[in-house]
């Protein structure tokens, strides 16, 4: 199966190099060359991987990227850059980039990295749309969240959130494993970012509703399940 790439950077050589190699190893390529046109093709949401230069004209790649994240768009994003300090780097990945290649790079690094996100999403497999919880259901499709009936309205990072749980649900989920799988954060940054936004979700959730379904399992973490 044909994976679909899309590379969004402004420099033609650098774009058609992509393009040219991605296309050599059975890569269908789509090419914007500024951030607007890029995030328009983005939001789309049918590529397997994007390819995000960080400077670019009309709406700078980190910009493309926040609005891609807050609209709840998870394509893996590589972005390329000639910024390479260590700050750099962790802005980029902190910011929701699955990964940072700096610039020079050798074209053979660009497809074993874009090939280890593939992999890593499971492209090819089934698409999950929906989820369901006890009598709480989400539609990523729709971006709907209900729960006996009654709509739930969510900001952009608690509907992750809540995505995340329900993809492990019945499960214990650690607060590294939501620093790394919904803030992107792959240390701790020490703040308590987690607890309002479980607090916030648990308030939605389970407000008025006849049984808990948010827990917090002392010492451990996170559960969302029937039972405690």
């Amino acid at each position: 199966m044909s994976h679909k790439l899309l590379v969004i950077e402004d420099d033609d050589d650098t774009a058609s190099f992509i393009a040219k190699g991605m296309g050599e190893e059975g890569f269908t390529v789509d090419r914007a060359d500024n951030g607007r046109d890029g995030l328009f093709l983005a939001t789309d949401g049918a590529y397997d991987a994007i390819v995000l230069d960080r400077m670019l004209p009309k709406m700078d790649g980190m910009a493309v990227l926040a609005a891609l994240r807050a609209a709840g768009i998870e394509t893996p994003v590589i972005i390329l850059s000639a910024l390479s300090t260590p700050d750099d780097r962790v802005a980029g990945l902190t910011a929701g980039s699955d990964d940072y290649l700096t610039k020079p790079f050798a074209f053979a690094e660009l497809l074993a990295r874009v090939r280890l996100l593939l992999r890593k999403r499971g492209a090819g497999a089934p698409v999950i749309t929906s989820f369901a919880c006890d009598d709480l259901e989400m539609d990523l499709l729709s971006r709907k969240v209900r729960r006996g009936g009654r709509s739930i309205e969510l900001q952009p990072r608690e509907f992750r959130l809540l995505e995340y749980l329900l993809r492990h649900a019945e499960q214990v989920v650690t607060r590294t494993m939501l620093l790394e799988g919904v803030w992107d954060y792959h240390f701790d940054p020490g703040t308590n970012v987690i607890d309002v936004h479980v607090s916030r979700l648990r308030r939605k959730l389970d407000d008025g509703a006849d049984r808990p379904l948010l827990h917090t399992v002392r010492g451990a973490g996170y559960r969302l399940g029937i039972s405690v």
